[in-house]
């Protein structure tokens, strides 16, 4: 069984956007920018002998809001800097009631299922507390970047680091 780290995209790999005052994922490749630090934390991720796995929730697509084009041209930049073994994706919404958004695990299972990954050697490392229940409701260690959003119901994390490259030494 291989090992993975479940990387969430926006606020993890990439920095957001702010509209209208509310931290959002960029839109364009001219908004996109990398967090300092992310593609060594990724050498770092690989050398370790992890997998490195990006499991996003991109609902703005089913808003509207955002093509799955531009999804993709973004999604296309991140394998083209980071050495990123897959990338999945859910466009739905919240109301969807979808099996795959984020705070549920789906995501994380099919990648486990798909890759033979073991959960319980693995981490999901996600700037939002949505991440960190999916993370743990899959059996994975939970490590929350930055300061996270409203907890409510979801577990702690694991672990709690500023930035990606923060995380290292939790993946020896």
């Amino acid at each position: 069984m291989k090992k993975a780290i479940f990387l969430d995209r926006d606020g993890v790999l990439n920095k957001l956007i702010i509209r209208e005052g509310k931290a959002q994922a960029p839109y364009t490749l001219e908004e996109f920018e990398l967090y300092p630090g992310v593609p060594e934390a990724l050498r770092f991720i690989k050398a370790a002998g992890f997998l490195a796995i990006v499991v996003t929730n991109q609902p703005d697509v089913a808003r509207g809001w955002v093509s799955i084009e531009s999804v993709e041209l973004i999604n296309n930049k991140i394998k083209e800097l980071l050495p990123i073994d897959d990338i999945q994706i859910c466009y739905h919404t919240n109301s969807d009631n979808c099996l795959c958004r984020k705070p549920l695990p789906g995501m994380l299972l099919e990648a486990a299922q798909n890759w033979k990954i073991d959960l319980t050697q693995s981490f999901m490392v996600g700037d939002r507390y949505g991440d960190i229940s999916a993370g743990a409701s899959a059996g994975c260690k939970t490590i929350l970047v930055g300061v996270g959003d409203i907890q409510g119901t979801h577990p702690d994390p694991d672990h709690r680091a500023p930035l990606l490259i923060d995380c290292i030494k939790l993946f020896v």
